[in-house]
């Protein structure tokens, strides 16, 4: 490969990371700036959360993934939140967006309709969704660069599935955490013909041609 396509190869990579932290960053910056409003003002907007089943907690479908308790729980949703979905947007940019608005909107759904009886702030959900997402969806595909992005999800997340179970946490949304990683399961499976797949190799097609041809004699 000549120098020029290097850089080109290069600058066109720089490129897709600097598209795919555009919506994440902006996510997470919103999600700060509300910590910040509500301690300029004094404020709590934990009740602009889910509350499950009652019309004033159905706003929170929307808002809660930008409300939390304090600065250690926005702190502790914000890093995985960047890496997962700067890694979808990366590795899935064809369904990305729709992934994540749906992650979004239906683990916020499920929590309204299955969440005990309590207020349920944070973006743990989306989390949840989206490290579910990449793991599954890279099994499979079977296509070994996301085999591979779902491996380094296990290694850098995998303590995560205990968050699923109730009273492992205290004062947690065990739910969110739950139906967060319910829905991951089901855009994996949903969109798995969309976007990424594995390569065909003229070897396996040759293959398959001969399988075929074996068949037909039989």
């Amino acid at each position: 490969m000549s120098d020029l396509a290097q850089i080109s190869e290069g600058a066109f990579y720089r490129k897709k990371f600097l598209l795919s932290i555009i919506i994440p960053v902006i996510f997470i910056a919103l999600m700060w700036l509300v910590k910040v409003a509500e301690i300029l003002f004094n404020a709590d907007f934990s009740q602009g959360g889910i509350y499950p089943l009652a019309l004033r907690g159905l706003p929170g479908i929307i808002f809660s993934p930008f409300i939390h308790s304090d600065a250690q729980h926005l702190f502790n949703n914000s890093l995985p939140l960047f890496f997962l979905a700067t890694a979808l947007f990366y590795f899935y940019s064809e369904v990305a967006l729709k992934v994540f608005s749906l992650t979004y909107l239906l683990t916020g759904l499920l929590v309204w309709l299955a969440g005990r009886e309590a207020w349920h702030i944070g973006a743990s959900g989306l989390v949840y969704g989206l490290a579910s997402f990449l793991f599954f969806s890279g099994i499979i595909r079977r296509y070994f660069r996301l085999i591979a992005l779902s491996l380094l999800v296990v290694f850098l997340y995998g303590s995560m599935v205990w968050g699923i179970f109730p009273g492992i946490y205290k004062n947690v949304s065990w739910e969110s955490h739950m139906l967060g990683f319910f829905s991951g399961v089901l855009l994996s499976v949903w969109f798995r013909k969309e976007g990424p797949q594995a390569p065909v190799y003229d070897w396996m097609e040759e293959e398959e041609e001969e399988e075929e041809s074996v068949e037909r004699r039989v």
